[in-house]
């Protein structure tokens, strides 16, 4: 006989900001006090609380219980309760973080620490916390969703943005991450073991549905993509009728592997005429496409000219498989013409998987690691993590150790506030 599914347990908990602990320990010694303080901050704020469904008002709410934090130098926590419903909700004080034994402003410093470069163990012994602990910290961050939180932030949803799938290995296991990057934010960061369309439609759908759920309306005109099938696919699958471009970047890096058998400062002659061509064309303001077609032919004449007709006729046949999406990105002044930006936010990504070691393994919560990751990367600005990555210790692994000031930097890193 099959078992019925648990209920969902409502979130009510309540965090309260009073100012100082001392005030806190003063306030629980005096209930009714304690009680207007909390009503008072929740009516500052405008919250409602979540009672119960048969609950239709006129009560009251009134002290519950209470239990205590051994592990956080016994701090008393207080419940209250509705006296019509029998609801009860646990206020917590701000110092205090949910269902974590540390305080903020130790996660806080490990966060950043672990962002700007430090590994995990380091974090550990520095923060005197354990690396398990920080980790789960960093899944908690994983279970909420990337485009939720930008959205409450204020960001509208992307436009335009950079579509890749990025390979990664955990352990001896190699995994596919397929990333969506606007600017230097991270909307979302899957994590597959496939590299087909399909395993990418899924995972990309995530980003789909959760930002239509947020805008039923939203609407994508422009993606760059480095040209992989699947990804193009997976695009045009989600997004129907979206201008799917390719990465110009790319383009570039390309050339040089298209030519055998010629000597190096031929092949470096030849891509520096590439470069030319494609910043001439960028350049134009009217009927750069069609000059596009017309230049891309002469290039490779010229390559069938220099490098021999083999080559001539292998780079023909590349132009006329990729030529779509680079006529996507010149159409469209709007669209994004390299992955630069994704390519950085994923090497981010990388190193810490790396250095983490043994907590990214194949029986963990991957997804929720690397939204996590994804969250600390947006909300730590790039510019501060560039200036002061150095200083936070970002080469310990390889035998340097953490400088006495460390945690002078990271105030400093923290003193401009979060995007």
């Amino acid at each position: 006989m099959g078992t019925a599914a648990k209920p969902t347990r409502e979130n009510r908990t309540i965090t309260v900001d009073f100012r100082d602990e001392a005030t806190y320990f003063c306030l629980i010694a005096d209930g009714k006090a304690f009680l207007e303080f909390v009503f008072a901050f929740l009516l500052s704020l405008g919250f409602q609380l979540k009672h119960k469904a048969t609950c239709h008002g006129g009560g009251c709410l009134t002290r519950h219980s209470h239990y205590v934090r051994i592990r956080l130098s016994g701090v008393t926590i207080w419940r209250i309760q509705c006296t019509t419903c029998h609801a009860v909700f646990t206020v917590l004080p701000h110092f205090v973080l949910r269902y974590r034994q540390m305080r903020p402003e130790v996660a806080r410093d490990a966060l950043l620490a672990t962002h700007g470069g430090l590994s995990l163990e380091w974090c550990a012994v520095i923060c005197h916390l354990s690396p398990m602990a920080l980790y789960r910290l960093v899944c908690a961050f994983g279970h909420h969703s990337l485009v939720t939180v930008l959205t409450r932030c204020g960001l509208p949803l992307p436009v335009y943005f950079l579509a890749d799938e990025k390979h990664t290995h955990c352990l001896t296991t190699k995994a596919y991450l397929p990333t969506i990057v606007s600017g230097r934010v991270l909307w979302h960061l899957g994590y597959t073991e496939e590299a087909s369309a399909t395993a990418f439609t899924e995972s990309y759908g995530v980003f789909h549905h959760v930002a239509s759920q947020q805008e039923p309306s939203y609407r994508v005109k422009g993606v760059l993509t480095d040209g992989f099938d699947s990804t193009t696919k997976s695009m045009r699958t989600l997004f129907p009728g979206v201008r799917v471009g390719t990465c110009l970047r790319h383009a570039l890096l390309k050339l040089p592997k298209k030519l055998v058998a010629i000597a190096s400062p031929v092949r470096k002659a030849l891509r520096t005429q590439f470069h030319t061509l494609w910043y001439r064309a960028r350049q134009r303001k009217h009927l750069r496409v069609f000059a596009l077609g017309q230049r891309l032919r002469r290039f490779a004449d010229h390559v069938a000219h220099t490098a021999g007709e083999v080559n001539g006729a292998r780079v023909r046949q590349w132009f006329q498989a990729k030529k779509a999406g680079w006529y996507a990105v010149l159409e469209d002044p709007q669209m994004p013409v390299t992955s630069t930006l994704l390519d950085q936010a994923h090497n981010a990504i990388d190193r810490k998987l790396f250095m983490m070691k043994a907590f990214h393994h194949p029986g963990g919560s991957q997804q929720a690691l690397l939204t996590g990751l994804a969250h600390l990367y947006n909300l730590i600005p790039y510019q501060r993590r560039a200036m002061h990555a150095g200083q936070c210790g970002v080469e310990v692994e390889g035998g340097r150790v953490p400088t006495s000031d460390w945690m002078l930097n990271l105030q400093i890193l923290t003193s401009g506030g979060f995007r």
